[in-house]
């Protein structure tokens, strides 16, 4: 069993590890500078299948026992592909999607006054674009 300390002392490095980043981040731009990046919108799993998603946008491979924690946001998988040598390989996924308010709450704590948060499509940053359920990316872009 886990204790309720170890639960609670890895939700809080997690924090801190996203919180140094983006903490870096900011330190690293001039003035008048933006922070601009795209993370995973945790609106898009919990309207659809992100496995059947991924299958979709592959060009090779197949990802199978995708199982999304409503608790971390953080969907589960195994992705089978073939590499560039041909020999088959099998990744174990870990990947961490992001609600909006939990983006904003972060950027506020590190003072930005301006947060503007977008849906974008992969590959595809536009601002302007409304973020919905269907956007499997979010376009973030934060002022000082």
């Amino acid at each position: 069993l886990v204790s309720e300390a170890t639960i609670l002392l890895h939700l809080k490095v997690g924090f801190l590890i996203k919180y140094a980043i983006l903490k870096n981040a900011t330190n690293a731009l001039k003035d008048e500078g933006k922070l601009i990046f795209t993370t995973l919108s945790v609106l898009f799993p919990l309207y659809h299948s992100v496995k059947y998603f991924i299958n979709n946008n592959l060009k090779e491979g197949q990802s199978d026992h995708n199982t999304l924690d409503l608790m971390t946001f953080r969907d589960y998988s195994t992705l089978e592909l073939v590499d560039d040598s041909g020999n088959q390989k099998t990744l174990h996924c870990n990947e961490r999607y992001y609600a909006p308010s939990e983006i904003t709450w972060l950027l506020k704590i590190l003072d930005y006054a301006k947060i503007d948060i977008y849906g974008c499509e992969t590959g595809q940053f536009k601002r302007g674009k409304t973020l919905t359920t269907e956007d499997f990316e979010m376009l973030v872009i934060a002022e000082k």
